[in-house]
């Protein structure tokens, strides 16, 4: 008998046990609580909704009422936060013309810069972000006829990882180089970009510290936190690169809060992985590469594809702009 009513509390106890870590991390992700280890654990959320299902299917098979409730909701939060990345949202009604933007980690120059120029060419490119920007790939890239398709720039070419840089195919204006506060001092290029029958907006390629150690994490929140504002009643603003941050971090939705929508969620591709690693490595594909553009400006399209020599994937987005003013008749 006491083997027999041992049973239902052993089975009781493994359920809980299974059901907890889900629990937690919900928790975690609702109240931002991204802090030490669990800056790099919440950038692994999608995959805990499917890890959140072994539990929820353990408490049913085994009738543990109260542990299939408690997994029941895990499970329906985390899908709740994730989901809305892969559906499509509602776009503005802009009118103006359309603008295609490539973003780029040339993982401190041992990407393949004539896959680069080769997108450029081939889809049009308007404008060019890169990250990890180097002096010999900027020669490389100028050498392959970049300087012809995009010939106004803003770059910081640095040896290592900090460079940063940007190409247009229109005229630019007010470009400069901002410098973060981070562990590894990474740069950000921007310029106003004037494109024809549209107003002007700013564009900035973005490089925030990675959290790759935990005492490299306030860095990382720094960096987050020091990202221009979108300015919803201002200019326009698209701010795209390696943020080192998915939207299951507080900092970067902070960030989107200011008046920005990513690129890829609104057009359902949110949880397409954009840094690997790519070579056989267990750690599954994350998405930290992100394309931030005012919530005034449509997004048309967002594609993820291959960059050869990096463990980033490019991003290349095509975004309709308000029209002018005086392109829409007005004053």
């Amino acid at each position: 008998m006491k083997i027999t009513a041992g049973r239902p509390r052993v089975g009781t106890a493994i359920c809980w046990l299974a059901v907890a870590p889900g629990a937690g991390w919900a928790l975690a992700r609702l109240g931002g609580l991204d802090r030490g280890p669990l800056v790099q654990l919440l950038a692994f959320t999608p995959y805990a909704v499917l890890g959140s299902l072994v539990p929820l299917l353990l408490a049913l098979a085994l009738r543990r009422r109260w542990p299939a409730v408690v997994a029941a909701v895990t499970t329906a939060t985390l899908i709740a936060v994730v989901a809305p990345r892969t559906l499509p949202s509602a776009q503005p009604a802009a009118t103006g013309p359309t603008v295609r933007l490539l973003t780029a980690n040339l993982l401190a120059g041992a990407a393949d810069p004539a896959t680069v120029v080769e997108s450029v060419r081939t889809e049009r490119v308007d404008v060019l972000v890169v990250q990890e920007f180097t002096p010999s790939v900027e020669a490389e890239l100028d050498r392959l006829g970049l300087d012809r398709l995009l010939p106004y720039r803003q770059l910081n070419p640095v040896i290592g990882t900090p460079g940063s840089g940007l190409y247009s195919r229109h005229p630019i204006s007010a470009g400069g180089i901002r410098t973060l506060r981070g562990g590894w001092g990474f740069t950000q290029a921007y310029a106003t970009v004037a494109v024809p029958g549209a107003p002007e907006v700013r564009v900035e390629s973005a490089h925030p510290s990675a959290p790759y150690a935990l005492d490299q994490t306030g860095y990382w929140r720094d960096d987050l936190t020091a990202q221009p504002p979108a300015t919803p009643h201002g200019p326009l603003s698209i701010l795209a690169g390696d943020f080192n941050a998915t939207l299951d971090h507080g900092p970067l939705r902070a960030l989107l809060r200011t008046g920005y929508v990513d690129a890829a969620a609104a057009v359902g591709a949110g949880l397409t992985g954009t840094w690997g690693p790519y070579d056989g490595s267990l750690i599954p594909p994350v998405t930290i590469d992100h394309v931030l553009v005012d919530r005034r400006i449509a997004v048309r399209d967002l594609d993820v594809r291959a960059l050869p020599g990096s463990d980033h994937r490019m991003l290349l987005a095509e975004l309709r702009l308000p029209a002018s003013p005086r392109a829409d008749g007005g004053r």
